[in-house]
């Protein structure tokens, strides 16, 4: 049987989005079908799949739409800052909504906004949940966690270069976070303004983090003392994503959403 796909990405961060609006084609969708379709050798390449469903079709209350996030090792995950913004365009590119779109995660409902190349998620209010640390090799750094619907542990570093080649997850307390963690290290680049690179949970090192840009951000002002509302320049190796962190303790994440190619596959 062949179904349709397309790919996207947001700032890099790339996806394989599975138009599913019944429910009819995917069923339960298995972690063996979800990493075929994410190696970059063998299949279509990605961070992670998309699928695009109705919340009816799922059983579920809320939105119509619903975003059936999957890593790219195939195990689901709350929420994705990129990907939902990429799911957004491709419902409005199909004329299935307009702008602004309430959808359903698996860390309940965002509404993501905008217009032209650049659209806005609602990512709702952080957590802060204390100090941790992380390692890479023989180095560690202090971390805060962070929850943004996923958890994260955001390490200030001297270099980017010194959290090394992250092909294996950053070392972390496991009580802390037993089911693994998103790891962004950081460094200042001028007033409001960081850069990142981030171990990703379930798919490796990728060009580019939503949630992740976001706890960065957080940790940031919080480490900055700065007042609410404020907005940090966020440079990631795909691109560059700003961060609004509001008086109503909300956090805002803008970035590109693309949608590049479309066939049909059997994998």
């Amino acid at each position: 049987m062949t179904y349709p796909f397309l790919l996207g990405h947001g700032t890099e961060n790339d996806f394989v989005l599975l138009p599913d609006h019944d429910g009819s084609v995917h069923g339960d969708l298995d972690a063996d079908r979800v990493r075929a379709l994410c190696d970059r050798r063998a299949g279509l390449g990605g961070d992670g799949v998309l699928r695009v469903v109705r919340s009816a079709a799922l059983g579920l209350d809320g939105p119509e739409w619903f975003m059936d996030y999957r890593n790219a090792d195939g195990g689901t995950s709350e929420m994705c800052g990129n990907g939902i913004r990429v799911f957004a365009r491709h419902l409005v590119e199909e004329g299935l909504v307009r702008l602004p779109v309430e959808i359903g995660t698996r860390d309940g409902v965002k509404t993501v906004h905008g217009d032209g190349d650049l659209l806005t998620v609602d990512l709702g209010s952080p957590r802060t949940l204390g100090e941790t640390k992380v390692g890479v090799s023989e180095r560690a750094w202090p971390a805060l966690h962070v929850d943004m619907g996923n958890p994260h542990a955001v390490a200030f570093v001297d270099d980017l270069a010194d959290a090394g080649d992250l092909l294996a997850p950053p070392e972390h307390d496991r009580e802390v976070y037993p089911r693994g963690v998103n790891v962004e290290f950081v460094v200042r680049r001028g007033d409001r303004h960081v850069a990142m690179r981030v171990h990703e949970r379930g798919a490796g090192e990728t060009r580019s983090c939503g949630t992740g840009a976001a706890a960065v951000m957080v940790a940031s002002a919080l480490a900055d003392g700065v007042d609410r509302p404020v907005t940090y320049r966020v440079d990631v190796p795909g691109g560059e994503l700003a961060v609004t962190w509001t008086t109503d303790d909300r956090v805002l994440l803008t970035g590109p959403a693309v949608v590049v190619a479309r066939g049909t596959t059997d994998l």
